[in-house]
């Protein structure tokens, strides 16, 4: 077993002439809340899409407490325990907010197709656990109210930490949120940062891409910083503000020298 939850390393990906992302390591232990940070068109999500099988890395590997994800689908990184949410919120929006769930659900059920077809007892044990169990994640991440209501009628707030109740209903070991602070309110962003630690602390490792700083000073232990598909930084938030290319990366090179002369 590695002593990592997940291994990335050297990740590459091009497209045409352009190289999006470019020999990017990365190593998470379970437990943590971790960052990705850099300015617009960094290659984050490009990143976070390469760990998930949207795309084939051109170069390098990931792995998931050992085992390969390279050259996996999608679905079959699911059922490994990488689970993620979007920048653009993707939900089923004339469902309900528990159906919304349990289509998340369905990627971890034992039962095919026939058994769906005929409703064998497999099929209709499951869809009965998967209500129990839907309900206990929109309990989990406070919409529990909302569990009969189409997920269009939700709050732009509310909407996001269903997407979130999606994404635990495949059981994860590692959780990807791409934005997830993205067209939230401070009172949202303050019950978002709350979430994202209790998600930690009942067992799911989190690693998130999001630009708005005081939610990852607030909930990262460490942070990798991205500029055009490299891995300029690592370290502490803290750290990182006081660093002169990641300054640079997000303000200029004039700010970095004024950052490295005070």
């Amino acid at each position: 077993m590695s002593d990592y939850l997940l291994e990335a390393s050297k990740v590459t990906k091009v497209f045409g002439g352009l190289t999006a992302v470019r020999e990017v390591d990365l190593t998470i232990r379970a437990g943590e809340i971790r960052g990705l940070i850099g300015p617009n068109g960094a290659g984050k999500t490009t990143f976070f899409n390469c760990i998930t099988g949207v795309y084939k890395p051109d170069g390098g590997q990931v792995r998931l407490e050992g085992s390969r994800l390279n050259g996996l689908k999608p679905h079959r990184i699911t059922k490994a325990g990488v689970a993620r949410t979007f920048q653009q919120i993707r939900l089923f929006a004339e469902m309900t907010s528990l159906e919304n769930v349990q289509v998340g659900m369905d990627a971890k059920h034992r039962a095919g197709a026939i058994s769906a077809i005929f409703n064998l007892p497999r099929h209709r044990r499951e869809n009965e656990e998967g209500s129990v169990e839907g309900l206990r994640f929109l309990r989990f991440v406070g919409i529990e109210r909302y569990a009969n209501e189409p997920s269009r009628n939700l709050s732009y707030g509310d909407q996001r930490r269903l997407e979130i109740a999606r994404a635990l209903g495949t059981r994860p070991k590692l959780l990807l949120l791409d934005e997830p602070a993205a067209g939230m309110n401070p009172r949202e962003k303050e019950g978002l940062m709350d979430l994202i630690r209790k998600i930690r602390d009942s067992g799911v490792t989190v690693l998130l891409i999001e630009h708005d700083m005081k939610v990852v000073m607030g909930v990262c232990e460490r942070v990798a910083v991205l500029d055009h598909g490299e891995k300029i930084a690592e370290g502490a938030p803290e750290e990182l503000q006081r660093d002169p290319r990641v300054i640079e990366a997000y303000l200029g090179r004039g700010a970095a020298e004024d950052a490295a002369g005070a």
